[in-house]
């Protein structure tokens, strides 16, 4: 038996409702306490949010419509949802393009702080427009990176003048891609 704000559940890749119904699956549609009460932190996302973001991360082009009927929703819901797990920055539905196909360079590069300068680094890395992608990590290197540049000359440019000059960072090891075996989107959210 259904309770109050459950909805029929959908897997990411289609899905009768009333398959989902009959065998006593359904999406919560909120976690209230016992008044009633919203009673889940604001980080924490409903298993109709989780669903969502499984539809869009299979196809960011996904019409809402098409997803409220699989869930079994109506598609205004869908649509404030996923506008408020974008305001949020938990979801973002962009295109990806390959950059090596668009002839693009490409390197991970690890990265060394001097002593009590990692996030400093971190930050100064992040603002510059060739690096798509920051980590603090642990282990070998303080800070990893992802560069996209024009060329090889323009991965000399970033590693000799721009990389080399912020202050804290010790050293660099370099990573340039031959080949992108696989980068997938589609994690789930568990």
């Amino acid at each position: 038996m259904r309770g109050a704000g459950e909805q029929p559940a959908g897997g990411p890749g289609g899905g009768d409702p009333a398959r989902f119904r009959a065998e006593g699956f359904f999406l919560r549609d909120s976690n209230p306490d016992e008044l009633g009460r919203r009673n889940r932190r604001p980080d924490e996302l409903s298993e109709l949010d989780k669903r969502i973001i499984e539809h869009l991360q299979e196809d960011g082009r996904r019409p809402f419509t098409q997803i409220a009927s699989v869930l079994g929703v109506s598609e205004a819901a869908v649509r404030a949802r996923t506008n408020r797990l974008v305001e949020r920055g938990i979801l973002q539905i962009v295109g990806v393009a390959d950059p090596d196909k668009l002839g693009f360079q490409q390197a991970l590069i690890g990265i060394r702080c001097q002593p009590g300068r990692l996030l400093e680094v971190a930050e100064a890395l992040a603002s510059m427009p060739e690096v798509d992608y920051v980590v603090v990590t642990a282990g070998r290197f303080d800070v990893l990176i992802e560069t996209v540049v024009e060329d090889n000359e323009g991965l000399l440019h970033f590693l000799a003048d721009r990389l080399q000059r912020i202050d804290g960072v010790r050293d660099a090891e370099t990573f340039p891609y031959l080949r992108l075996v696989k980068q997938t989107y589609q994690f789930g959210t568990r």
